[in-house]
């Protein structure tokens, strides 16, 4: 049969170019995947930036280590500890000391991420000045890149400053370079110093300096690092380099990209497993008449499925060749792209990795036998009476098979989505959950899919139906006569409409659920900011505002003041896993009067020094229960259970008293209107009192815009990137299966020649038909998305949040419009050049 096979593909080659192609771009996109996440498993060794050139670093404590039966669990503090005071006084006798320090400057024109430093410790990464000099009054400052020339005038957050010298930029960050005493002003606490001194000398005197409380340990990162009693480090060498600002950025890149390829690559494995199966499927339908011919000559069942599957290898051995070598040339584009868009750190590029090529070779030949053993079975079936039908009516589309498997998807579905509604709604707000639940449900429905087609085909052909002329009787006849056809073209709209669908939607969704339970919290009529946004940023945290400024805020009058800072708290639960939970820290009284908490118990009334607000996540969460949490800073502390919040979107965090988040900035202030306060007066007068420092007032409507949370950049794009590689996939397939399905029709186009029809009127028709059945597919792959995110929907009511379904339709509009001009394009054109040949020859008759 192999030599049958072989002549089959040779004179038939059309019947299997849509196959070839669409295999061929399915393994190139696995092994494109595939070789992107294998150059993401490692990242290059980094040695140190900031303190390349220091002697010695000396780090105060910021990592938290809790032992437990398994294994000590660690996690970053959020208010890293400063280097005691008597270790420093004993450092001084052994050498300088530099303390340094970090804070994130805004300067108007200047790179958003500038970070300001004190001029002393320019010198340890070097940094050397290439032009004017070292600051020396408390308005002048140096910066690095040449993006201010000397002489520039600046207006940041802490005043105007002069620029009196550039040094060149190391490519690691955006520095500003104040003096050393004003560096001290705008950022108090220095939490790392350098030492001139032998790193023996100072790792004992860090160890005879010590308390010994033990309140945590430092992180003990690499060889050249030692941790004193008190979570004291000493770096040397390359363990400099975990000094530098946000020294776990390469692992944290590494997690996202796995994240992205991971999500890519299994979802582009599902849509071209899908969509190859369904187009062998269908090549192997299309040739019934020449399967009853040969079981007319007296071919076997067995031999008509051996040759079958032997078509199936030879394509699938070409195809999957074929498609590696396009995967070589189109994994560098990728990584490209992944770092010109910032996804991906500088250093990433594609490694010297075969197993990729392993996995998408043998992947796609494995999905080119089973898409073809399936069809296989059917073709063995063919009677001989087959080569002498001349209908084309599908009239047993579905088999038992079909039938059995996609029934028990489709109850897998509902009865995984039933469980997670009833035990743990929140794990459908998982990114990893609304990427993967949807392909359950899109495999259940593609192979109902015949089922579906016939009546969704009539019911959005009814009008056209009843229109004067056959034409719209002809298109809904032939569209629910074909239900293979209709299928086969429906299968990868469906898809990609889906998927879109459900993935946009579900970030959309989520995010207005965020917003609305932002905007149900700030009971407050304005909110101040400091300049910039706060938090975390390259691992630079902002100083927050003095208690000078707090105090002329309070000083407005007609005003109910509730300053808060940021931080963390920690608990373990279940005695191995070590929890990090955001804190807001404020006190109670103001916080009851500018905040609406979605309480489930308790009242905030109660939150005092000895108490937490926590929320229904928390393994304890009964109000009246202690629990031992260790604090912001690595302090441990058994806390009383004041009230407890809903679980939300998994955002409500905990709440403390400002005694419990020691050394956190005061980075938010909500302002209460007094009764009979103007909101203009009120408004000019906050604005007056921040004025020095810089700081924003916003109305509350302002300040939900403003922090509408907003879907991690790497997460759109990778689902953009998703969605590009479905479309674009969908895109081929469409137009494969579509010159398929309508060079096996030149029969009946012939046929409607010979009856009288003009070749416009067949054209019409054949693109009418390719818009309907575009437009189930669109039905059908909307039906899906729709499901999915009801089921997102009814999760947020069980986790008390009321929001609406956010369903992308512009995306969704543009995806299906490119789907129909793809398709009518793929069947007009072949018709149109076949009926250029005269109305008989298609059918195979001369005059």
């Amino acid at each position: 049969m192999l030599n049958t096979a072989l002549r089959t593909l040779r004179t038939r080659w059309t019947t299997f170019v849509g196959s070839f192609l669409a295999l061929s771009l399915g393994v190139a996109l696995i092994a494109v995947m595939g070789l992107a996440l294998a150059s993401s498993l490692d990242a290059p060794d980094r040695g140190p930036e900031r303190f390349a050139a220091a002697p010695v670093v000396v780090k105060g404590q910021d990592t938290l280590k809790v032992p437990t039966s398994v294994d000590d669990r660690t996690q970053r503090l959020a208010q890293p500890r400063p280097v005691p005071e008597r270790t420093v006084a004993k450092l001084r006798g052994l050498g300088a000391v530099v303390e340094d320090r970090s804070f994130a400057v805004r300067a108007e024109g200047g790179p958003a991420d500038l970070v300001g430093h004190p001029w002393s410790t320019a010198a340890f990464a070097p940094y050397e000045l290439d032009a004017g000099r070292a600051p020396e009054a408390a308005d002048e400052v140096v910066v690095s890149g040449g993006w201010a020339p000397p002489g520039t005038r600046l207006r940041t957050g802490g005043g105007t400053v002069r620029v009196v010298g550039t040094v060149a930029g190391l490519g690691f960050e955006d520095a500003v370079f104040y003096t050393d005493a004003r560096a001290a002003e705008l950022s108090p606490r220095s939490r790392q110093l350098v030492v001139d001194a032998d790193a023996a000398a100072v790792r004992h005197a860090v160890r005879g300096s010590g308390s010994g409380s033990g309140t945590g340990t430092g992180s003990g990162s690499g060889d050249d690092s030692d941790g004193g009693p008190d979570g004291v480090q000493v770096l040397t060498g390359e363990a400099r380099r975990y000094a530098d600002a946000d020294p776990d950025r390469d692992s944290e890149a590494l997690t996202a990209m796995n994240a992205m390829f991971g999500t890519a690559g299994g979802v582009t494995g599902f849509v071209s497993v899908f969509v190859v199966a369904s187009t062998f499927a269908f090549a192997v339908a299309q040739r019934r008449r020449e399967f009853g011919l040969l079981r007319t000559a007296g071919a076997t069942p067995g031999q008509i499925r051996r040759m079958v599957l032997s078509e199936a290898c030879v394509v699938g051995v070409l195809a999957s060749a074929a498609g590696c070598v396009l995967g070589s040339y189109g994994a560098p584009m990728l990584a490209a792209w992944s770092v010109d868009e910032g996804l991906a750190p500088r250093w990433f590029t594609i490694g010297d990795h075969t197993w990729p090529y392993h996995m998408a070779f043998w992947t796609g030949l494995f999905v080119a036998l089973c898409g073809a053993l399936a069809a296989s079975w059917r073709a063995g079936r063919t009677g001989p009476t087959e080569a002498l039908r001349e209908a084309s009516v599908d009239t047993r589309a579905m088999t038992w098979g079909r039938w059995l498997v996609g029934s028990a998807l489709l109850a897998t579905a509902a009865v995984t989505l039933v469980l997670a509604l009833v035990t743990n709604p929140g794990d459908l707000l998982q990114r990893k959950t609304y990427v993967s639940r949807p392909m359950l449900l899109i495999s259940a429905v593609a192979l109902l899919a015949p089922v579906l087609v016939r009546p969704s085909a009539r019911l959005i052909a009814w009008l056209p139906a009843r229109l004067p002329g056959a034409g719209g009787m002809l298109l809904r006849e032939n569209t629910a006569a074909g239900v293979r056809r209709t299928a086969a073209v429906a299968a990868p709209v469906l898809v990609t409409v889906a998927l879109a669908g459900s993935l946009l939607g579900a970030t959309a969704t989520l995010g207005e659920a965020k917003a609305t339970e932002m905007r149900e919290r700030t009971a407050a009529d304005f909110v101040v900011t400091p300049a910039g946004a706060a938090g975390d940023a390259g691992g630079v945290r902002e100083t927050g505002f003095g208690e000078a400024v707090l105090e002329r805020l309070r000083a407005v009058p007609g005003t109910e003041v509730a300053p808060s800072s940021s931080s963390a708290v920690y608990v373990l639960e279940d005695g191995v896993a070590l929890i990090r939970s955001e804190a807001r820290a404020a006190e109670p009284e103001p916080l009851a009067a500018t905040a609406t908490l979605p309480l489930a118990a308790g009242r905030v009334s109660d939150l005092d020094d000895a108490s937490i607000i926590v929320n229904e996540e928390w393994e304890k969460h009964t109000v009246g229960e202690r629990v031992d949490v260790w604090l912001g800073d690595g302090t441990r502390k058994s806390l009383k259970i004041a009230a407890v919040m809903t679980t939300g979107t998994g955002g409500n965090g905990v709440y403390v008293t400002p005694r419990n988040a020691p050394a956190a900035p005061v980075d938010r202030v909500d302002v209460r209107l007094a009764d009979g306060a103007d909101p203009a007066a009120v408004a000019a007068g906050l604005r007056q009192a921040v004025r020095a420092s810089g700081g924003e007032v916003l109305t509350r409507d302002a300040w939900v815009r403003a922090m509408r949370p907003e879907t991690n950049r790497t997460t759109r794009m990778g689902l953009f990137m998703v969605l590009g590689i479905a479309l674009l996939y969908t895109g081929i397939s469409l137009a494969n299966t579509m010159v398929m399905a309508t060079s096996d029709r030149l029969r009946e186009l012939a046929a409607l020649r010979l009856a009288g029809a003009t070749r416009w009127q067949v054209l019409r028709l054949v693109g009418a038909e390719a818009l309907l059945v575009v437009m189930v597919g669109g039905l059908l792959g909307a039906l899906v998305a729709g499901l999915n995110l009801v089921g997102m929907w009814r999760a947020l009511g069980l986790l008390s949040v009321r929001t609406s379904v956010e369903i992308p339709w512009a995306t969704l509009g543009v995806v299906l419009g490119g789907c129909a001009v793809l398709a009518v394009l793929s069947a007009v054109v072949p018709a149109g050049l076949a009926l250029r040949r005269g109305a008989l020859e298609p059918a195979g008759v001369r005059e």
